[in-house]
């Protein structure tokens, strides 16, 4: 069958689910599909002066299927307009599935890298995978090139794990990064290069597991940011640690000095990117006024998802800028025009000691929230946020002062069960928290990115408002500040 007809006949199929959909959770300025399952972001970049970004997809089902490539687009990052679904499988080169990759603009040619998925006994989930591109002038339909696969094996000491090529190119050369485990189960980062995309020659290997990062790396990025190199990716099989690696799969990053000579990368330990329940597959990209951003996975696998019901699965992060802080740690915020969202601005209070708690009536559902609170003046042991519903439900986002942990509660919110997230972050003066709550997300940045925690949630009664509270002792409140959100999707 044409591309152009799965892609129509994929299209009818999304039209369908639109007709089915329940919106109770439907996100308000979040990129989902239309309808059906989507996953992992694919193939961010800049084209034409417009952002793009295309996404795992399934238009056939709320569940996980044989994947195709989804499609959005916005001039400023907030508004983001559907188009039409870029690839659909089933050909030669990626029979079973149009997996993970990416997006270069390659001298006005929107051109896209992704792997090619091939069962060769579903049943025992026995596959091969192999990499392969797809072109187009107007950026928006795709033609698969007669020369895939454009690398049709992994390397000899590899497993059939072979996926998320990730491409940038550097001075006249095409580098690609893919993810990748040994034989022995192992699961490292692989490098090749080409001078025009469609011959590619093996580098080796660019970082691997210690032994205790898991079997598989997935969806590897890889760049520069502030003079330091970040290798981003998605481990598979990290046994969790206290208040480390608590969900199934973890995303994080290597970070350190790489050198295009002796193709060396000097890296340090592991850090985690983000200490909320839904955070993966994060990929990012470059934009022209110099920023890196990027885009996660809002879900994770294996996690309860009730949006099924509803006929529709699955939703990406707010676009976050990535920069370096002290200590080579890397920080996330949400990008400037998210700005653009907000409608109505509310001063709750400022430069006020509240005991016990203090409650707002903001009933919306898509708020943002900016609070500041002075360490050194308040007295109580801890001090936070709760989202309460009419009744029983709430969330709550707590921080510590003892033990300098922000503690992300989500238990009576959805997730009643392994409900609760925390990390540490250590602040001495102030605590500055921005929270974006969506119909059925919440994403905390703390202190400039020092800590950012993202879960789904789904509260099932009407929102009572948000109360700021304190436990044993005062909160000095420097501000207190909250917008109602403008829905994008209407």
């Amino acid at each position: 069958m044409a591309l152009q007809t799965k892609i129509q006949k994929a299209q009818a199929a999304l039209e369908a689910g639109k007709e089915r959909l329940n919106n109770r959770y439907r996100l308000g300025y979040h990129i989902m599909a239309p309808a059906n399952w989507i996953n992992d972001p694919n193939g961010l970049v800049q084209f034409n002066g417009e952002y793009h970004v295309f996404y795992q997809h399934h238009p056939y089902d709320e569940n996980w299927g044989p994947m195709h490539w989804g499609h959005v687009k916005s001039k400023d990052l907030v508004h983001w307009e559907h188009l039409p679904i870029a690839l659909t499988p089933g050909d030669e080169c990626d029979k079973d599935g149009c997996f993970s990759g990416s997006a270069v603009d390659n001298n006005g040619e929107l051109t896209l890298i992704y792997t090619g998925h091939h069962y060769t006994d579903k049943e025992k989930n026995l596959f091969f995978q192999n990499q392969n591109i797809a072109v187009s002038k107007d950026g928006i339909t795709f033609e698969k090139v007669g020369e895939n696969p454009v690398i049709a094996n992994p390397p000899a000491d590899s497993s059939h794990h072979f996926r998320d090529p990730k491409v940038w190119k550097h001075r006249d050369t095409w580098y690609m990064v893919v993810g990748n485990a040994t034989n022995e189960e192992v699961g490292r980062v692989i490098l090749y290069r080409s001078p025009d995309l469609s011959k590619w020659e093996y580098v080796g290997v660019l970082a691997q597991s210690n032994g205790e990062l898991g079997y598989m790396w997935e969806c590897p990025d890889f760049f520069e940011l502030d003079g330091k190199f970040v290798l981003m990716l998605s481990p598979q099989g990290i046994e969790s640690k206290g208040d480390l690696y608590n969900n199934l799969f973890q995303t994080g990053y290597l970070i350190g000095d790489y050198d295009y000579e002796n193709t060396k990368f000097v890296h340090g330990s592991f850090t985690e990117l983000d200490f909320g329940h839904d955070f993966y597959a994060v990929q990012s990209f470059l934009d022209d006024k110099g920023r890196r951003i990027a885009i996660g996975w809002m879900d994770m696998w294996e996690s309860n998802m009730p949006t099924k019901e509803d006929g529709w699965c699955g939703a990406l992060t707010l676009p976050r800028e990535l920069t370096l802080g002290k200590n080579n740690k890397v920080l996330m915020n949400p990008v400037e025009e998210l700005t653009l969202l907000r409608e109505s601005q509310h001063h709750v209070c400022s430069n006020q000691s509240i005991s016990g708690g203090y409650l707002v009536e903001a009933k919306e559902d898509l708020l943002e929230l900016k609070v500041e609170i002075d360490l050194e003046k308040t007295t109580a042991t801890s001090i936070g946020l709760r989202i309460l519903g009419m009744n029983e439900e709430e969330t709550i986002l707590k921080y510590k002062k003892e033990d300098q942990k922000l503690i992300l509660d989500c238990s009576k919110s959805g997730k009643e069960e392994d409900g609760v997230r925390r990390t540490e972050f250590e602040t001495d003066q102030l605590l500055s928290l921005r929270v974006f709550i969506d119909r059925s997300s919440i994403e905390v940045f703390a202190n400039d990115g020092q800590a950012s925690m993202t879960s789904r949630i789904y509260p099932k009664e009407k929102r009572l408002g948000i109360e700021l509270f304190a436990e044993n002792g005062d909160v000095q409140v420097n501000e207190f500040t909250y917008w109602n959100l403008k829905d994008i999707w209407k």
